[in-house]
């Protein structure tokens, strides 16, 4: 008797979950579209090797600030009667065509190539954007002044205008920062001219000259920040340009002058050596190598992380 019952019921049942079925409208899977999001995953490669630079580049400025009070010898002391003599647990490095400890002139040294090398970018750098930023605010007729002006020094060959320089006037340590800096400012400006023409056109600059704000606050404020790493990327590498053309003079007796000694100079008085594989002459171009190595690495995690962030 139970039984008509509970298939009245089945029935009743089935009906309303195919109406509910029915009044479902169909999926449209033409027009949806999914988005899949993939968490970001560090290069560990890459900040790796930026640490190792790091590590290389503050450890040659620590060298270059330390280096003469740790060092064992005086950097002119003849202290052995060897010359060219090998590594030894008195002479870490050996010694030198006139028989001079080269770990302690390497040490003096460090501070002549990298103090050399780093006022000159830094004068190069801060010119060159300055007047970057100026020629891009100003525009017109000053722009085109300006950029047709270092166009025109960007134009001669580094190591020709560097040439020039010290045959004219001679050898001095500010005549070789001077020297470096006018070479590679034109450089440091196209590169700041052209993040500050980009920069300027955005909105939040825009919007700051229509508040009224001033040319020191927008320049500061709105402009320079947006421009700080590639800036930074590009100091570091006119860095190690810089490194290389003071050495290169150095090796050409144009740099820095006896009794001082820069990287170069060290490698240019111990060439003698490098038939015999002396470490002399292996040394110093070892520093150089690893410093503008170092320098390389570091910047290159610049760029990295500003093509992340764009």
């Amino acid at each position: 008797m139970n039984a008509p019952a509970h298939n009245t019921v089945d029935s009743a049942a089935a009906d309303k979950v195919e109406n509910a079925v029915d009044t479902v409208a169909p999926l449209n899977l033409a027009n949806t579209t999914a988005t899949v999001t993939t968490p970001y995953r560090k290069p560990h490669g890459r900040s790796r090797l930026s640490m190792l630079g790091l590590a290389i580049v503050c450890f040659w400025l620590l060298m270059a600030v330390f280096g003469p009070s740790i060092s064992p010898f005086d950097a002119s002391a003849i202290v052995d009667n060897d010359v060219f003599g090998g590594m030894s647990s008195h002479f870490w490095l050996g010694t030198d065509y006139l028989g001079r400890d080269m770990l302690s002139r390497i040490l003096f040294g460090t501070r002549y190539t990298i103090g050399l090398a780093l006022a000159a970018t830094v004068m190069a750098s801060t010119v060159g954007t300055t007047l970057a930023l100026f020629a891009a605010l100003a525009g017109g007729w000053i722009d085109d002044v300006l950029s047709r002006i270092l166009d025109a020094l960007i134009s001669i060959p580094s190591k020709m205008f560097a040439l020039m320089m010290v045959a004219s006037f001679g050898s001095s340590v500010w005549l070789l920062i001077l020297t470096a800096a006018l070479t590679y400012m034109p450089g440091a400006y196209r590169m700041a001219r052209s993040l500050a023409v980009n920069v300027q056109a955005m909105e939040y600059v825009q919007a700051a000259k229509a508040r009224g704000e001033g040319v020191f606050y927008i320049t500061c404020v709105e402009m320079l920040p947006n421009m700080i790493r590639p800036v930074l990327a590009d100091f570091g590498l006119r860095f190690v340009f810089v490194v290389l053309l003071l050495s290169g003079l150095s090796f050409l007796s144009l740099g820095v002058q006896p009794p001082d000694a820069d990287w170069g100079s060290l490698v240019r008085e111990n060439i003698s050596g490098l038939g015999d594989g002396s470490v002399a002459v292996i040394m110093p171009a070892l520093a150089i190598a690893t410093l503008t190595i170092g320098v390389n690495l570091l910047i290159d995690n610049l760029r990295g992380k500003r093509a992340r962030k764009e």
